[in-house]
């Protein structure tokens, strides 16, 4: 049965999970007394599994041709045609919106970027749910395809530590499978694997965050936010959690499973858990964490005791906590900001750093993980590059050493590294061009927006300007290119090139 439901067309099976997965926030409403939203997502639901099952009938003979370029147009798809059918039970749950809204919204969901057009109060506590549940799957569904479609394909931050062309396949370990098998066959198998680790995670932070006190709607909506780095919150944010300083000490240490795929992929550990400490975007990473929020921290405590103000030890202390916290949810871009991130700019009487804040979501965590941007990989090649040039400058004549891959990873994976940061940075000139001069918007709100879009970080948008982005003021032509920003920044752009490579294409 199983392998039957694997030869169906990859588009299809995502159909019928989105379908069956409409029954969560149904039995959710029923619950909570809110049979108007339950019957919403309960109807729909059933009317959508139907059309699955008719398609799964006339397409169970259907033989794709096996090509990478299917696999791409697969996952593009998915991005930007499952959102449809996700955003309709939403826009019949949440009144007086339009359809475009809440296609906007499922987009955001299902790329983890958590960028939200309607106040907390709007929305129904299901559909809070709804919100969360599908950022977890598009999570899921990231950790499914980075394994078993971009690593074979060489794309997603593998090419940097691989010896083959771009787009040409790359070794992935013990966990790669025979290239014969086609998209669907990997994925399902894959998600097998996978499923129950990320839903295992999920689930110890949910019952610990209910433990530290949260109520159970938003101690899962956090959960699953944190795990698939949505930043999605039912409250608004954690400042408003019951659980306090131990809700987010619990939800930075399951922050680590997005700055190395290593933390839940064990075939790659060649040396056991050794192994991580020497896992370049985990160290890198933290080098990142701890030198910013110590920086952070003098920062506000220098700018307090200019002013003469009086700060204790405990206020100093929450200070860092905030500074620690908030870097390391923006740099794996989950975007939740800690409670005592305002009490440190209240008593240092300074703003939002908001250009490090953007800073950090652009840099991102780790391949093969659920967090967006450049991704850490990427970041320490060309640090390393930097770094063997800095040598070179000394001692001319110098050989590098630390390796033939150490070398490679200096060299080819510096050179492709750049490449990726130049068609990231064009992406962001292209579409900040796109509010700006199509569809209105102002030049700092345009860029706040591109970079919360692009690196996959919603929150952006209300932390990282002076003021809030008001999104609700946006026309139709900003939402669509928002959405397309989106697909683009959680899809990559190499990605996208190569699907338009006609060497790939044959």
């Amino acid at each position: 049965m199983l392998a039957r439901f694997a030869e169906l067309p990859f588009i299809v099976i995502l159909l019928g999970i989105g379908a069956l997965a409409m029954m969560v926030p149904a039995v959710h409403g029923v619950a909570v007394n809110d049979h108007e939203t339950a019957r919403a997502f309960f109807y729909w639901s059933i009317l959508f599994l139907v059309l699955f099952a008719m398609i799964a009938l006339a397409t169970a003979n259907y033989r794709i041709r096996r090509q990478g370029r299917s696999h791409l147009i697969s996952i593009l798809m998915t991005f930007a045609v499952l959102p449809v059918m996700l955003a309709v039970p939403f826009n019949e749950a949440v009144p007086d919106t339009r359809f475009l809204n809440a296609y906007l919204e499922m987009v955001s969901s299902l790329t983890t970027t958590g960028l939200t057009l309607f106040e907390t109060d709007r929305l129904p506590p299901t559909v809070h749910l709804w919100r969360a549940f599908v950022g977890w799957m598009g999570g899921l569904f990231i950790w499914v395809t980075a394994i078993a479609v971009m690593a074979p394909l060489n794309l997603g931050g593998f090419e940097v530590s691989s010896t083959r062309e771009v787009g040409s396949g790359a070794a992935v370990g013990t966990m790669q499978i025979d290239r014969v098998a086609d998209a669907s066959e990997r994925l399902v198998r894959f998600a097998l694997r996978l499923l129950p680790i990320y839903a295992g995670l999920t689930s110890a932070l949910w019952i610990a965050l209910l433990i530290a006190g949260d109520s159970p709607l938003v101690s899962f909506c956090h959960a699953m936010s944190t795990m698939a780095t949505s930043g999605i919150s039912p409250v608004g944010g954690i400042s408003a959690n019951n659980s306090g300083v131990a809700g987010e000490a619990l939800m930075l240490l399951f922050m680590v499973f997005a700055l190395t795929r290593l933390t839940f992929s064990s075939d790659e550990r060649a040396d056991g858990w050794r192994s991580l400490w020497r896992d370049p975007e985990l160290r890198f990473g933290l080098l990142i964490i701890l030198s910013l929020s110590t920086l952070l921290f003098f920062r506000h405590f220098g700018a307090s005791f200019e002013e003469g103000l009086e700060v204790t030890a405990f206020e100093g202390l929450m200070a860092l906590w905030g500074s620690l916290f908030t870097v390391t949810s923006f740099l794996t871009t989950t975007g939740f900001e800690s409670s005592h991130w305002a009490t440190a700019r209240a008593w240092s009487g300074l703003g939002s750093p908001g250009v490090l804040l953007l800073g950090l979501a652009v840099f991102g965590g780790g391949v093969a993980t659920t967090a967006g941007g450049v991704k850490l990989l990427r970041v320490y090649a060309l640090y390393k590059h930097g770094l063997r040039e800095m040598e070179k400058l000394v001692q001319p004549s110098s050989i590098g050493g630390a390796g033939q891959a150490a070398r490679r990873l200096r060299r080819q994976g510096a050179y492709v590294a750049w490449v990726f940061f130049m068609l990231f940075a064009m992406s962001i000139a292209v579409v900040t061009l796109g509010l700006t001069l199509v569809a209105g918007v102002d030049f700092e709100s345009a860029i706040i927006l591109t970079i919360a879009t692009l690196s996959t970080t919603g929150p952006l948008t209300e932390v990282a300007g002076d003021v809030p982005v008001n999104l609700a003021q946006l026309n139709d032509a900003a939402k669509a290119i928002l959405s397309a920003a989106m697909i683009l920044g959680r899809l990559e752009t190499l990605a996208i090139i190569a699907l338009l490579n006609p060497e790939f294409w044959r």
